[in-house]
This record gives C-alpha cells, structure tokens and sequence, in this order.
C-alpha cells in the first residue's frame, strides 16, 4: 500500500469571540476539535455533516485560508501547517480548492483569460501570453466550455458556467490534491448533476486526490472512495462508501441518512 499523499494528525482550529456586553467574557468556538484521516494518491474521502459541523473549516485550514490552533498535516511527508504563507506559497499549485459560491470566487473585473492566466503566470508555468492562452483554450474545452468564452467577463455566464470557470482555474495547474468545499450546493439541482459528473471525469482522467467536502451524503456517494462522516467539530465514523451507505455504525450516521435529500445524478459523463 502506497504512503499517504495527504494525512492529518489531531487538527484543532478554534475561534475566539467577542462576549456580549461591556465586561462579556469571550468565547472558544471549537470548529475542528482533534480530526484525523488520510488521502491516498488518487483517492477521493469525503467529508460530510450539517452545516456548522466545522468541514469547511477543514478545507479552509488545510489551504492556510485558517490557522490551525494545534495538529499536523503532512503532504507528501512533510508537515505543512505551520508554515508561513511565503513558505506555503510553493504548495498551492499542488493543494487547490474549488469554492462554493461560483458568484463570489471570480474576479467580475477580469475577463476569464485573466483568471485562468494568472495561476500559470505566478507559478511560472508560462512565459507569454501566447503559452498561456493555448493551455487556458485546452483547459476551458476539458471542462466543456468553448475557448471562444476567454474574452468574456464572469457576469456573462450563468452560474454552473462559472462553477464550470472555477474547475478550469484550479485543473490548470495540474494538483495532486484539490479542496472542493460544497462544489454543487449553490448551483439549481438540474445543474448540480452536471458539474459533479464533470468533477468526477476530471478525477477519474487526471488521477487527481480529492477531499469533496459536502452536507449531502446522497451527493458523496457517487464520488467517493471513502467517507468520514463529521459532527460538532469531530469525525465520528470514517470507512468505505459502502460500509458507510449498508452499514452505518454510528447514530448520527444514520440519522443523516435518513434526513438528507438526494439528487438525481441521470446519465453521467462518459
């Protein structure tokens, strides 16, 4: 069996608030309390829970977007999360994320050959423009978007097309390990089953790890490897898709089972 690509050791982030009133005392609010997994190459471990449970902040901790109160998480061996952000920097080509909102993650002032430039331009993958528009062209059509559309500007676009803009951006690069935080959840539901068979092409194709962060276990099931199921900050039980789907150990397991709604995938991209 192969070594980890990514493995977490007892991350902790906390919050601290402000209390209410003059003298209120402040609060800790525990988000990730002690969560531990692993990724192998190629794997795709989702993580899943209510909103609040802290996976988000998983995702968030793990891109350096939140500092981690303790833990450890090794990438490729190497531990990452104490490292400063000039010393982070190098590993976001290889750590990326897809974000929820498909509205808010683009710049609206850049058309989308800016966006997708930019990357290529900051870890010197391209030299000029001419470089640069040839792999954003392929990238746009891998993720089933014309290259004619580059010259275009994010408002031009509905919102699967962006979440569409958003995968090109962070496949570019070519990760070993891409984030992809509630990926469909903003999207109408005739166009979630769309973009999350375009996510797992793209994963099945590029072999590419994955930490598909979701609230909807009827999503991660036609994603996932294994899933680590998340409550109140902890991971309560983490196994293979099918033990977790057929024989669910844990109460809370169940009961998201039986509460969740589920989509209709349909017919998926061959």
């Amino acid at each position: 069996m192969s070594d980890p690509l990514l493995r977490l050791v007892g991350l902790h982030t906390h919050f601290q608030t402000k209390g209410s009133g003059l003298f209120g005392k402040k609060k800790v609010i525990k988000a990730v309390n002690g969560v531990s997994f692993d990724i192998a190459p190629g794997e795709v471990l989702s993580l899943v829970g209510e909103s609040g449970c802290g996976k988000s902040t998983v995702g968030r901790t793990l891109t350096h977007l939140e500092k981690a109160t303790s833990g450890q998480a090794f990438f490729e061996g190497n531990d990452f999360l104490a490292l400063t952000p000039s010393e982070f920097r190098p590993l976001r080509r290889d750590i990326q994320m897809i974000f929820q909102d498909p509205f808010a993650s683009l710049n609206p002032r850049l058309k989308i050959e800016q966006t997708l430039a930019e990357p290529l331009f900051i870890h010197g993958l391209c030299k000029t423009w001419d470089e640069a528009r040839v792999q954003i062209a392929a990238t746009l059509e891998l993720v089933g978007l014309d290259p004619k559309v580059m010259a275009r500007h994010p408002h031009e676009f509905s919102g699967g097309q962006r979440q569409r803009i958003g995968i090109a951006r962070v496949m570019i690069l070519k990760p070993k390990l891409v984030i992809a935080d509630e990926a469909v959840s903003a999207l109408d539901v005739s166009i979630q089953a769309q973009v999350l068979n375009l996510i797992k092409k793209l994963q099945r194709d590029s072999g590419v790890s994955m930490l598909f962060i979701s609230h909807d276990l009827g999503v991660v099931r036609h994603i996932s490897d294994r899933v680590a199921v998340m409550f109140e900050g902890q991971i309560v039980e983490i196994g293979d898709k099918t033990q977790i789907f057929e024989a669910p150990q844990h109460e809370y397991t169940r009961k998201l089972l039986g509460s969740i709604p589920r989509i209709s995938l349909g017919r998926e991209v061959a």
